[in-house]
C-alpha cells in the first residue's frame, strides 16, 4: 500500500499484433491511495527535438532534454514508495486494432528503486467518431500530441479502478480535454485520509455501475464491476469492459501476461540499473557469492535487468535475484493473476471474484485481452481467462465448481498448472500476508474458504 497526497497545478503508428499465449511482447500491483503531484508546463522548443533520448531523470541535463522531447513531467507520488519516473515519461503508441483501438504506454518506476514496469492507457474510437479513454496516463506534451494525431475528439475519460497510480492522472489529463466527460469506478477511497475526488482535480465525475445499459457507450462497450467487501483498509474495486465490435476485454489488474522482453517504454538505463548486483541482489541470492563487476550495456544485461524487475514486482522478495532465469521462465509467457493480487486480494474474497469472472466468461465472447500492465494485446479466449483463476476452486470448495461444459472443465485443469507459483519465491509474500493479517491490515478468512 502506498500513501500519497494529490495536488495538481493545471497549465497542459505502428500496427501491433495481438500476443498469443505462446508469443508475446511487453503490471504492477497498483499502490492504493493519494498522491502529491505537480504538472509543469514544458517550454516550447523546436519540433525536431522530439526524438531526443533522455539519458537520466536525475540530472539537469536530463530535465532539459525531457522538455525538448515533450516528455517532461514532474511527479512525486506516494509514501513510502513514490512512483517515478520523477522528471520525464516517454510515451509509446501502438495500434492494437486497426482504426479502432490504440495503446499508450509509459514507464512506471517504484520510488528510488531499480524496479520499473509499464503502465497503459487504452483508447477506443466509438461509432460517433469520438474517443473513449481507459485509465489515463501522464499527460505529457508528447502523450497529448499522440492522442491528437488520431484526429478525433476525446469524449469520455474512464477511471476503471480506485488505485492511485491510475487516479492521479485523470485530473491533469481531463484538463487537456475539457469537453470530455469523466466516469469513475464506484467506492473511490484513499488512505490515510479518505479525500474526495475533487482533491485529485477530478470534477463532475459520474459513477460506473454494474451492467449499466444507460451509459452513452452501452451499445458498443459493456461493463461489469467487481466491488469486494473490505479486504483490509479498503475494498478492491475494478471495472472490466467489453468492446463488442473488436471482441476485446479490458481489465486493469485482474490478469497479466509477462513478456519475455521488456516493454519498449522502459529505458535502457532502468534495465541496466536493475542488472547491477546491489543490496537487494546480495540479500536475495540464496547465500551464493555475489560478484562485484561493472555492468556493460548489452542485451544480456538488459534482459537480466528485466527479469529481476518482474520477479520483484510479482513477489516483492523473490528467492534468487542473482540468477532470476528459472523463476522468470516459470512466470512469463502465460496469462496469470499476479501473485500479489492473488494473495492479498482475490484469495480474501473468492466468492465475489468467482461471480465476476464467471459473468465475464458467460456473457462476453472475447478473443483479446488488454490489461493496464505488462503485455498487450493478448490473444486469449474465455477459457484462458478462467484458467488463470483456477485457484478459486481450492478456496471455495466443490459447491462452487459448477461448470459442466468441456471448455470450462479444461480451463480448470489447465489453470492448476498456470496458477502454480514457485514456493521459494512465494515465501516473502506469504510472510507479508501473515503479518498484515496479524496487525489487522488484511482479512484472515472469508466466507466460502476451505478451513
Amino acid at each position: 500500500m502506498v500513501v500519497t497526497v494529490g495536488v495538481s497545478i493545471p497549465k497542459s503508428t505502428c500496427p501491433h499484433s495481438p500476443i498469443s499465449s505462446k508469443d508475446s511482447s511487453g503490471g504492477f500491483l497498483s499502490g492504493k491511495d493519494l498522491c502529491l503531484q505537480f504538472k509543469i508546463k514544458p517550454r516550447r522548443t523546436r519540433s525536431d527535438a522530439m526524438n531526443l533520448v533522455v539519458a537520466s531523470a536525475a540530472t539537469t541535463t536530463a530535465a532539459s532534454a525531457a522538455r525538448r522531447g515533450g516528455r517532461f513531467y514532474l511527479n512525486f507520488t506516494g509514501f513510502p514508495f513514490p512512483l517515478g519516473p520523477f522528471l520525464n515519461r516517454r510515451t509509446i503508441r501502438t495500434e492494437a486494432v486497426k482504426d479502432c483501438i490504440w495503446l499508450f504506454e509509459q514507464e512506471q518506476a517504484l520510488g528510488f528503486s531499480s524496479v520499473s514496469t509499464n503502465i497503459r492507457m487504452t483508447v477506443i474510437k466509438l461509432k460517433s467518431g469520438g474517443l473513449w479513454v481507459h485509465a489515463p496516463i501522464a499527460p505529457t506534451k508528447e502523450c497529448i500530441q499522440l492522442v491528437k494525431e488520431l484526429g478525433a475528439p476525446v469524449e469520455y475519460i474512464v477511471l476503471p479502478t480506485f488505485a492511485y497510480e491510475h487516479k492521479i492522472f485523470v485530473g491533469p489529463f481531463s484538463r487537456k480535454f475539457p469537453r470530455a466527460r469523466i466516469w469513475v469506478a464506484p467506492r473511490q477511497w484513499s488512505w490515510p485520509l479518505n479525500l474526495p475526488l475533487e482533491f485529485f482535480g477530478i470534477f463532475g465525475a459520474k459513477t460506473l455501475k454494474d451492467e449499466d445499459l444507460s451509459t452513452p457507450w452501452a451499445d458498443e462497450i459493456e461493463q461489469k464491476v467487481l466491488s469486494s467487501p473490505e479486504v483490509g483498509i479498503g475494498p478492491y474495486v475494478e471495472v472490466a469492459f467489453y468492446h463488442k465490435r473488436s471482441r476485446t476485454l479490458l481489465v486493469t489488474d485482474a490478469v497479466i501476461f509477462v513478456p519475455r522482453k521488456p516493454p519498449e517504454c522502459i529505458s535502457k538505463e532502468s534495465l541496466l540499473e536493475s542488472a547491477k548486483n546491489g543490496l537487494a541482489v546480495k540479500i536475495l541470492s540464496k547465500g551464493k557469492e555475489v560478484p562485484q563487476e561493472p555492468v556493460v550495456d548489452n542485451m544480456m544485461n538488459r534482459q537480466k535487468g528485466w527479469e529481476r524487475m518482474v520477479l520483484q514486482i510479482l513477489f516483492l522478495g523473490p528467492s534468487n535475484l542473482l540468477e532470476p532465469n528459472a523463476s522468470f521462465a516459470q512466470m512469463s509467457q502465460k496469462l496469470i493473476v499476479s501473485p500479489i493480487v492473488k494473495t492479498l486480494v482475490f484469495s480474501k474474497v473468492p466468492e465475489k471474484v468467482r461471480d465476476w469472472i464467471d459473468r465475464i466468461g458467460r456473457d462476453w465472447r472475447f478473443n483479446r485481452i488488454i490489461p493496464a500492465h505488462f503485455a498487450a494485446p493478448i490473444r486469449a479466449s474465455r477459457s484462458d481467462f478462467l484458467a488463470a483463476f483456477a485457484f478459486l476452486d481450492d478456496l471455495l470448495g466443490e459447491r462452487y465448481v459448477t461448470r459442466p461444459s468441456l471448455s470450462f472443465l479444461f480451463a480448470s485443469i489447465m489453470g492448476k498448472a498456470t496458477s502454480y507459483f514457485p514456493p521459494d519465491d512465494m515465501k516473502t509474500l506469504s510472510s507479508l500476508d501473515q503479518f498484515l493479517v496479524s496487525v489487522g491490515a488484511v482479512k484472515k478468512t472469508v466466507s466460502g474458504r476451505k478451513s
